[in-house]
C-alpha cells in the first residue's frame, strides 16, 4: 500500500475499514435499551434480549456501561429468534431519535444545512453503534442514502432483513428529527426479495418500495439538501465536530492490538516503521500481526492513515509550520498529497482546517 492510497481503496479491500471491531466496547447502551423497551410489549423479556451478550439489565440501564456492535447484533438475533417481526424493527427505528445519540446526534441536529447533515452522518457514523456503512450521493433529482451491509458474514438472513428495515426507519426518523416531520422519501430500494410485507414497508416508510435491487437505499427529493435544520447552528456544530473528532480518535487508540500499533506509530512521525518492524517491536510475526489486525476489522495501512490524519490536523491547527513542513512531518512526499489527504479526511481545505483552530 502506498503512502497516498485513497481511503476508498482501503474500504473496498475491507468494508469495515475505519469502524470499531465487533467486540470493541465503546458505545453507550442506548440501542440495546431501546430494543428491550420496544419488544417488552410482545412478551420478549430483558433476559431473552440479553442472552449471550454478557450484559445484565442493570448494566444496560447504566449510561456509563460500554457495549459493542457485536453485543447489539446478538441482542437483535435473540429477539428475531424469539419471534420479533418486521413491525418491531420499524418500531425500534422510530424510537432511536437523534437525541439518543449523544454528541453525534446533537451535532447532526445543529447542522447548518441538510447537505452538511448528510456529510456529517457518514463521516462520524462509527460513533453510532453502526450495523451498516452509510453513504450518500446525488442522482438526478434525488439525494440517495445507501446502506452497505458490512456484517452479513456474522448474521442470519432473518436478522439481516430485520436490521435493514430497522436502519431504513432510523434514517427516516433522523431526517424528520432534523428537517421536520413533513420530509418524506420518494422511494425505497431493498436488496432483498419481495415478500408479502411490502405494504407494511410502504406504510412505515411513506413511499413506494422496490425489491431485488442492487443496494439498500432511501431516495429523497434533492431539494432537501439545501434545507436548514430546525436547530441548525454553524458555530455549535463546529464545536461539536471537534468533540466527535476526539471521540473517534479515542476509540481507535484505546483497545486491542490496533490500539497498541496506533500508539507505536504516534511515537515515530514522519518516518513510519514498516509493518515488519512494528511486528518485531510487538513480538509477532508479520503474518500474525496482519491476521490479528484483520480480526479487529482494520489493517496496518488503515492505522497509518489514521495516525497521519491525527498528526496532520494537530500540526495545522496548533503550529505555524508551513504546509510543506507538515507534509514532511507526517510522511507525505509533497504538500499536494497532504492537501488531497486533508480533503479526503475532513471534506475541507487546509486553510479551512487551520481557520478552525
Amino acid at each position: 500500500m502506498t503512502v497516498d492510497e485513497d481511503q476508498s481503496t482501503l474500504t473496498s479491500r475491507n468494508p469495515r475499514a475505519g469502524f470499531p471491531s465487533l467486540n470493541q466496547r465503546i458505545f453507550a447502551p442506548f440501542k440495546i435499551a431501546t430494543v428491550i423497551d420496544t419488544v417488552a410489549g410482545r412478551g420478549i423479556d430483558a433476559a431473552t434480549v440479553l442472552e449471550r451478550t454478557g450484559l445484565t439489565l442493570t448494566e444496560v440501564r447504566d449510561p456509563h456501561t460500554l457495549t459493542s456492535i457485536g453485543q447489539y447484533l446478538t441482542a437483535c438475533e435473540n429477539i428475531v429468534v424469539a419471534g420479533a417481526r418486521f413491525a418491531d424493527a420499524f418500531a425500534i427505528g422510530s424510537r432511536l431519535h437523534l437525541s439518543a445519540y449523544g454528541m453525534y446526534g446533537y451535532a447532526l441536529m445543529c447542522s447548518p444545512t441538510m447537505r452538511d447533515f448528510f456529510d456529517f452522518a457518514v463521516r462520524y457514523q462509527p460513533l453510532a453503534t453502526p450495523t451498516v456503512r452509510l453513504g450518500w450521493r446525488t442522482e438526478g433529482e434525488v439525494a440517495v442514502w445507501q446502506f452497505q451491509e458490512i456484517y452479513r458474514d456474522v448474521m442470519s438472513n432473518d436478522v439481516r432483513t430485520f436490521l435493514i428495515r430497522q436502519q431504513m426507519k432510523m434514517t427516516y426518523t433522523h431526517i424528520r428529527d432534523a428537517a421536520g416531520s413533513d420530509n418524506f422519501p420518494v422511494r425505497a430500494r431493498f436488496a432483498l426479495p419481495e415478500e408479502a410485507r411490502s405494504a407494511e414497508d410502504e406504510r412505515e416508510l411513506s413511499c413506494p418500495c422496490f425489491y431485488a435491487a442492487d443496494a439498500n437505499e432511501l431516495h429523497y427529493p434533492i431539494g432537501i439538501l439545501e434545507q436548514t435544520p430546525e436547530l441548525g447552528n454553524r458555530l455549535t456544530r463546529t464545536m461539536l465536530e471537534e468533540t466527535c473528532d476526539r471521540l473517534i480518535g479515542q476509540s481507535r487508540i484505546s483497545s486491542g492490538l490496533s490500539g497498541e500499533v496506533y500508539q507505536l506509530l504516534l511515537l515515530a512521525p514522519n518516518h513510519f516503521p514498516s509493518m515488519t518492524a512494528i511486528a518485531e517491536q510487538i513480538g509477532l510475526q508479520e503474518r500474525t500481526l496482519r491476521r490479528r489486525l484483520a480480526a479487529e476489522d482494520t489493517s496496518y495501512g488503515e492505522i497509518v492513515d489514521d495516525v497521519r490524519r491525527k498528526l496532520a490536523i494537530e500540526y495545522l491547527q496548533t503550529t505555524r509550520m508551513s504546509v510543506d513542513d507538515v507534509a514532511w512531518k507526517v510522511g507525505f512526499s509533497d504538500s499536494a498529497n497532504l492537501r488531497r489527504a486533508v480533503r479526503r479526511w475532513t471534506g475541507k481545505t487546509i486553510n479551512e482546517v487551520r481557520s478552525e483552530k
